[in-house]
């Protein structure tokens, strides 16, 4: 096997027009392509090769750009967004991309599209692109850029394992898809009892089983109250949780902002084990996102959150979670929600209006235990991917290295 110093004097330096072809077919007429998909950057997914969204020619107008099977499309606006992927079929493109054809002399056409992924290629892009509010690279700068490739052997074994990666990954991403399918249709068919038997129908709530009682939320409340809403700074006495501290259900450390308080408002706002937040104010597709609080810490919270503390003897906080996160409980939220120019808002004596299907609390705890054996699935499908990202990193490192 060559040493380290010899494999990498093996390395050649190309212009990136001796790489790769600008393919320039313009298509003036979509609807008269010829083909039946159309890729615009929006189809695009960020770090990810493959296409798996397209429209139709007919719902464009104006020039397009003609690709076929393995051609490379790059989008050359706002390229900071990383959209690089290889077409498996023929179709047009928007000409805010290139369309990139490898040149077999200098490149493997499998290796190109993960060259023009690493961050070599991409942080390269971005110096030479032009404009301040939507920076476009063109070809002509792009085409006399210099970088240096191994050989084609080195490209094939690199190609070969970032192949077999991205197979891996795209299994996995399925994985994850199904789990998630799963894990709502098991919330939405466990918070309304479908298993049990006699169905009920309340014009609000929609069907749920006939033996549980409708409650308002607000009759299985300790505690409903707003949150801080002092100035937060980067350092304090304790830290604060904010909206974009809750994901998935649960509460999380991450980009924490702290505060200074009194002891006496620290008890009125320090969040104790089975507190449930509730984002109150949010654009409308984020409105109400809601977690349970379960870290170690003291903690307290911010104003666009509403502390919901449940009676335990009624109401599990998890069951409490997946009701307001699922479709039964957030159609009611949203039907409750407020819309300004760029917010939308929750009230909280409008959220105690939320009527519940109520279930005894060993159901409630029942049906935790199985959607928490689905997130443990979920978790196990997001630490492949982080292992195969990881994977894919250590086989790009060994091209930006030179």
């Amino acid at each position: 096997m060559p040493s380290a110093a010899k494999a990498a004097s093996q390395w050649t330096t190309y212009r990136f027009d001796q790489v790769a072809e600008l393919v320039n077919d313009r298509v003036d007429d979509p609807s008269q392509a010829g083909v039946d998909r159309y890729v615009g950057l929006e189809h695009l997914d960020a770090g990810s090769l493959r296409i798996s969204r397209w429209g139709e020619p007919s719902d464009v107008t104006a020039t397009k750009l003609r690709f076929r099977r393995g051609d490379v499309i790059f989008g050359r606006r706002r390229v900071y967004q990383r959209k690089v992927a290889v077409a498996d079929f023929e179709g047009i493109c928007s000409a805010h991309a290139m369309v990139l054809r490898a040149r077999p002399d200098a490149v493997l056409p499998e290796f190109l599209p993960y060259f023009m992924q690493t961050d070599l290629f991409m942080e390269r892009a971005l110096q030479i692109s032009v404009g301040s509010l939507s920076p476009t690279i063109n070809w002509k700068a792009l085409a006399k850029e210099e970088f240096a490739l191994p050989p084609v052997e080195e490209q094939r074994r690199i190609a070969d394992a970032l192949g077999a990666c991205s197979r891996v990954s795209g299994s996995t991403r399925k994985l994850g898809f199904q789990a998630g399918v799963t894990l709502a249709a098991l919330a939405e068919s466990g918070l309304r009892g479908e298993e049990l038997g006699q169905r009920s129908w309340h014009p609000r709530v929609g069907e749920y089983f006939a033996g549980w009682e409708v409650v308002q939320l607000g009759e299985l409340l300790d505690v409903c109250q707003y949150g801080l809403s002092d100035p937060l700074s980067e350092s304090g006495e304790y830290p604060v949780l904010r909206m974009m501290n809750i994901a998935e259900g649960r509460v999380d450390q991450s980009d924490l902002k702290f505060i200074d308080l009194a002891s006496q408002d620290f008890e009125r706002y320090r969040l104790i084990d089975g507190d449930v937040l509730f984002n109150r104010t949010n654009s409308y597709e984020l409105v109400g996102r809601t977690g349970v609080y379960d870290i170690a810490g003291d903690h307290v919270f911010a104003s666009y959150l509403v502390r919901l503390r449940p009676n335990l003897d009624s109401l599990d906080p998890y069951y409490l979670t997946a009701f307001l996160s699922a479709q039964v409980g957030r159609r009611q939220v949203l039907s409750y929600a407020t819309r300004a120019v760029s917010q939308t808002n929750v009230s909280a004596g409008n959220l105690k209006r939320v009527l519940m299907p109520l279930p005894p609390i060993d159901y409630q705890r029942n049906l935790r235990q199985r959607m928490q054996r689905v997130r443990g699935a979920m978790a196990s499908v997001r630490a492949r991917q982080r292992l195969i990202r990881g994977m894919e990193r250590a086989a790009l490192a060994r091209v930006e290295s030179q």
